[in-house]
Parts: structure tokens; sequence; C-alpha cells
């Protein structure tokens, strides 16, 4: 039986996005969607309050009114709530302008089997987060896994080295970010900056356990439009798994498919 283990942790900022957001009834309502989104079960109205650190009945109100748009669904004999389908409708407008899942699936395929690894293949949001819009996981007998749709800060790991490296986003911001992130075993910023620059001259980036203790990550950029990064191909395995599979060769092979997927994303 293949075991796996969860490759990131949950998402611990829904409550402070709603406590700090500007338009706080949007925050709520977007925070429920997530939480039901990453429940593994339906959730009671107190446990979705007291995750979310909202007022019961002003959660309630939230509730029902995702319900009446059918984003959300309540079973009244156990009191909770889940997703809907309304949902989806969302999602399929979105993946029908966004063709890069389609054609980095068949890529992150084959990497994943020839590397034996975990590949995904992620939608940058500025320096906002990323999200896992693909995914390929190898037969091996222990893999890392990480759920279509999670979301991540976008500066973390080896994708948030290839996106300070490639985003051109203004230092200041890119260093007020950083001091936010959680690492098992952080990087001074001194340290990471070094590591951007090795980024750039490279074309990929490495995380070696920095974000995930003894766990290594790989990122490859891909870009939709001429000079605008957009998307990115990942690599995550146990740090000495994949330096048996080959490093140098992975890293390669990553840069030629997110070479490959730049050019039929912007149409050259």
């Amino acid at each position: 039986m293949t075991e796996q283990r969860p490759l990131f942790r949950a998402d611990r900022d829904l409550a402070k996005a709603v406590e700090t957001s500007k338009a706080p009834a949007i925050s709520r309502a977007a925070a429920v969607l997530r939480l039901l989104g990453k429940s593994d079960g339906p959730l009671g109205l107190q446990p979705i309050a007291r995750e979310l650190g909202l007022v019961p009945s002003t959660c309630l109100y939230v509730l029902r009114a995702l319900v009446a748009e059918e984003f959300v669904s309540f079973d009244p004999d156990t009191k909770r709530y889940a997703l809907e389908a309304g949902v989806l409708t969302l999602a399929r407008h979105w993946l029908r302008r966004d063709r890069f899942a389609d054609l980095a699936q068949p890529a992150l395929d084959r990497l994943s089997q020839s590397f034996d690894a975990t590949m995904l293949g992620v939608h940058i949001v500025g320096l906002e987060h990323i999200i896992v819009v693909a995914a390929s996981q190898a037969g091996s007998n222990f893999q890392l896994s990480a759920q279509v749709g999670s979301r991540f800060p976008a500066l973390i790991s080896a994708t948030g080295r290839c996106i300070a490296a490639f985003g051109d986003y203004p230092a200041d911001e890119i260093e007020a970010r950083f001091t936010t992130l959680r690492w098992d075993d952080p990087p001074s910023f001194a340290a990471w900056q070094a590591q951007v620059d090795e980024t750039r001259a490279q074309g990929f980036a490495v995380d070696e356990g920095h974000y995930i203790s003894g766990v290594t990550v790989i990122a490859t950029p891909v870009w939709k439009a001429r000079g605008k990064l957009s998307h990115a191909l990942v690599t995550i395995g146990i740090g000495s798994a994949l330096k048996r599979a080959g490093l140098p060769a992975m890293q390669q092979a990553m840069l030629a498919a997110s070479t490959s997927l730049s050019r039929q994303l912007s149409g050259e």
C-alpha cells in the first residue's frame, strides 16, 4: 500500500485575513469556502466559527448566504455544511481561460514517472499566493502529496525564489512579505537573496530542507506572456531520494518542460 504524507501545512492565515480585510463580508465568505474546501468532511456552525474567529451569528449569516447562492450545502439532519456544486461553475469558467493545467499534465506525468517524485503545476497570483492547479504522483511506497486547489504563500520554498528572481517586484515589498513566512529551517533574508540571485543565473530554484525538513523542492518558471511570470513547475521529494534519482538530470528535464510550456502558452 502506498503511504502518502501531506506536503504542505494547512492554511493558518484564514482568520487573520478576515480580521485585516478592507472588505470583511467578502473575506468571510471566501474564508468559509476555503475552510470547507480543505476539510475532509462537512463541518458544523461552531467549528467553522471557531476556526475563523467569527461570532457564530455572523458566521451563520455568511453560511446562509452561501447556501442561497448554491456554493454551500446544508444537511438539516446533521446540521453541517459542505461545498455545493455551484463552486464548479466558477472553476469551469477559469479553467476555460487558463490552458496551463491541460498543457502541463502530460509533462507532469512524464517527469513524475521518470524521477519517482511528486510533480505540481502552480498558478502564481502575484506576491499574494500560489495555487496548485495540476499534480502527478509517482507510485513509490512513500510519497509526498498536495491537492489541486491548495493555496500557499507566494514567496515560500523554491517557487518563491523563482517569483522573486523573475517577477520584477519591488525589493522592499519582497522583504516585507519574506518576514511573514514560516519555515522549518528559516534562511536569513541575506542568504535567501543570494539564493534568488543564483536562481536568476541558473534558471531554476532549489530549496533543500528549509521549508520542510528533509524535503527538497525544485521549481522552474513558466511564462504565459513575454515578461510575465504566471506559473511554475515544481518537484517535491525526500532529499536523499531525489539525489539518487539524479538532480542535474531532473533540473534539466524540468527546464525543458517549462520552456516548452511557455512557448505553448504565449503562442510563440
